[in-house]
């Protein structure tokens, strides 16, 4: 087995670490995405905005006539498919384009066409579920008996059933579409204040550098930097920008809110969270115990922020001071050095998804480096027929290579999950999404901890695996209990302010963190600097519970018994490969997790209590 090759920080450039520059003509394409892969120029893209707006007509055309037989049915499915086929290309050509540099004016005029020709088409095929629904149920699972080609449509046209109370007539679906276009303003709004318009402040170091604190830089700050002064600076220099426009950010809130709660009362939901959970299947009691358990649980995550105070012997410990190791560490973590240690560390899975993995390492699927006006964050996007896209902004920290496997882990998802899947049901659920990612980095983990017996290594990577509960499951858990309080704020008909938002912010970080640390008052905006907030209204709880279904998983995957082992590999790779093909509450029961039971969600409390006793044992040796 090869190891994580950690070259050590000198004066002298280090090779493999990532380029000192942001220009992007400078990086080298290996570390870029390869977009001709989806099209080799914008020509390809709209000549298929062209021909996709055919294929809308047809769709179009078959108004009126879905009640004369399954063939009817089985050509709109089949047309939906090539149009849904085409959307992936369309539209991911111009927004991948785009985070790549939001400064783009005429790259976001692009996106913002096919974003147009999209709710355009919203409006016209509005008919289409309430015509459908008029068939008489048994009279559709006749049809989907009798007729082979509708086999994979059969769980889409059945979902479209269980639904069905809160479907509108063709008049309302009509004008809900052509308000899709505007639902999207909110996001849109925060994405350009906090990216495009932003002007990131800069700060002086202890030891005399300036440096501007962008997100990336941020994190690596925050990572890196020993004296806690330089993190204080950084925390105020990040955090004042959203500071300084938390009214906007608390307008645009409002409204993101305010439309949540019209979508769902237009459609019949007693709730926000009702209706963001029901497209799942997801009964809202699975949010709620998820965050009463995660709350009650807390007193393992303040037992880790007691003792790093105590390591670090600070007299005041701060969230600021929660990402920077325990021990002295000057190790680099590079790119190029993580990629073999990726692909053995996830040998439990098998040859096949090694094998996998590796392509997806080779070149052009991934954007590494952070560049002048990229988008922050990391992601992995899918385009059906060709492959996933991974973002990053990597600054070689131990944080970033699991933050790689963690998108691996979605990429593999989409891989697998397209090539068994017909198109229909090839999309994922966001509640399962999780699983991959981070069961992708328990093995890291694992594998890692098996390479060494040094305490100081083991406790370094304690520490990361620690990390991972602390962000992963106890933060997304919070996210997730301000997020619906917010919801709820909205539904009782109460004002929302930034005062508001603020306070009912730091009620939850104390709830959770109780006196385990300093909570400063600039704390309270972190509301205004969670994209998911803004671009994906009640999803933060699914990284929450994900954490929960895949540490099942994981334990499985290494357990002592062969026979256990084998069952849990080929169960989770049933369930990568099974896309959309039903409830994903039902699709992890096959995988052997009941995410309705709080004993599942208990379990990862549970495990931060041991892996806090473990770093203890380790910080004891090394003393």
């Amino acid at each position: 087995m090869s190891e994580l090759k950690i070259p050590t920080y000198f004066d002298d450039e280090i090779e493999g670490a990532r380029p000192k520059t942001r220009d992007r003509e400078q990086i080298d394409a290996r570390f870029k995405w390869n977009l001709n892969d989806i099209y080799t120029g914008w020509e390809g893209w709209e000549s298929d905005m062209k021909e996709v707006r055919t294929h809308m007509d047809r769709f179009v055309e078959l108004r009126g006539k879905l009640a004369e037989g399954a063939e009817q049915i089985l050509e709109a499915y089949r047309l939906q498919d090539t149009i849904g086929m085409m959307a992936y290309k369309l539209y991911r050509y111009p927004q991948l384009s785009f985070d790549l540099d939001q400064r783009d004016n005429e790259v976001q005029a692009r996106l913002q066409q096919v974003q147009q020709l999209f709710a355009e088409y919203g409006s016209r095929s509005a008919w289409f579920t309430p015509e459908l629904l008029t068939i008489a149920q048994s009279t559709m699972e006749q049809w989907l008996d009798e007729e082979e080609a509708l086999a994979p449509y059969r769980f889409p046209i059945l979902e479209a059933y269980r639904a069905q109370e809160h479907v509108l007539d063709e008049g309302g679906e009509r004008i809900l579409a052509l308000g899709s276009r505007f639902r999207s303003a909110p996001a849109e709004v925060y994405r350009a204040l906090t990216t495009a318009d932003v002007v990131f402040n800069t700060i002086t170091l202890s030891d005399g550098e300036d440096v501007k604190v962008s997100y990336g830089e941020y994190s690596n700050l925050l990572h890196t930097r020993r004296d806690q002064e330089d993190r204080r600076k950084a925390f105020e220099a990040m955090y004042g920008i959203f500071e300084a426009k938390r009214n906007t950010f608390a307008s645009l809130y409002n409204s993101l809110c305010q439309r949540d709660w019209a979508q769902a009362q237009s459609r019949n939901y007693s709730s926000t969270a009702e209706a963001a959970l029901d497209d799942d299947n997801v009964p809202v009691s699975v949010l709620e115990t998820l965050i009463e358990t995660a709350r009650e649980g807390s007193e393992p995550l303040r037992r880790y922020h007691r003792l790093r105070k105590e390591v670090l012997g600070l007299d005041e410990y701060h969230l600021y001071d929660g990402s920077i190791p325990l021990l002295e560490n000057d190790e680099v973590y590079t790119y190029e050095g993580a990629r073999s240690t990726l692909i053995e560390s996830v040998a439990p899975l098998g040859q096949r998804y090694q094998t996998l993995l590796g392509e997806a390492l080779s070149g052009g699927w991934i954007d590494v480096y952070e560049t002048e006006g990229k988008r922050s964050g990391a992601y992995s996007a899918g385009v059906y027929g060709v492959h996933p896209y991974m973002l990053l902004n990597y600054t070689d920290t131990l944080d970033d290579v699991f933050t790689l496997t963690h998108e691996l882990g979605h990429t593999l998802h989409t891989v697998l999950s397209c090539e068994a899947q017909p198109f229909a049901t090839s999309s994922y659920t966001i509640f399962v999404a999780e699983v991959a990612s981070t069961t992708n980095e328990a093995l890291l983990l694992d594998y890692l901890l098996k390479q060494t017996d040094d305490p100081e290594k083991r406790a370094f990577l304690l520490q990361q695996a620690i990390s991972g509960i602390a962000g992963t499951f106890y933060s997304q858990a919070l996210f997730a209990d301000y997020e619906l309080e917010a919801h709820r704020m909205v539904e009782r008909g109460e004002p929302m302010t930034a005062e508001r938002l603020d306070a009912l912010y730091m009620e939850k970080m104390k709830a959770f963190y109780g006196d385990a640390l300093t909570l400063d008052e600039l704390y309270r905006v972190t509301w205004a600097r969670i994209p998911h907030f803004f671009n994906s209204p009640y999803y933060v709880y699914q990284y929450a519970t994900c954490y929960a279904s895949s540490a099942k998983i994981v334990a499985g995957l290494l357990s002592e018994d062969e026979s256990e082992r084998q069952a849990t590999q080929a169960r989770y790779l049933e369930l990568l490969s099974s896309g959309g093909n039903d409830h994903p509450m039902v699709q992890l029961q096959k995988a052997g997790v009941d995410l309705s039971q709080a004993d599942t969600v208990r379990a990862v409390t549970q495990r931060m209590d041991e892996l806090v006793g473990m770093l203890e044992e380790e910080l004891k040796r090394l003393s």
